[in-house]
């Protein structure tokens, strides 16, 4: 009988073994889905912030144009104003 006992033996340590491998194998596994779906949602929020950054810069280029447009009117305006106010002068004098 001691034979067959350590026969059994080992085959059960065998049983445990290719048992235990194929649990690691699965964790394994497990851990690389989880990395490669953190990894995928860590991308996702660079992308988002990177969108938000250009759609801001965009926004800040698109304000300063509206205000270079608007003191280029205004200084159109006074300009116009200026030859206005001598055109005026003009017509006083040449009535005197």
């Amino acid at each position: 009988g001691r034979k067959k006992e350590g026969k059994k033996e080992r085959k059960k340590g065998r049983e445990r073994r290719k048992e235990r491998k194929k649990e690691e194998k699965t964790r394994k596994k497990e851990r690389k889905k989880e990395r490669k779906k953190q990894r995928k949602s860590e991308r996702k929020k660079e992308r988002k912030k990177e969108r938000k950054k250009e759609r801001s810069k965009e926004r800040k280029k698109e304000r300063r144009k509206e205000r270079k447009k608007e003191r280029r009117k205004e200084r159109k305006k006074e300009r116009k104003g200026k030859k206005e106010g001598k055109k005026e002068e003009k017509t006083k004098k040449e009535r005197k």
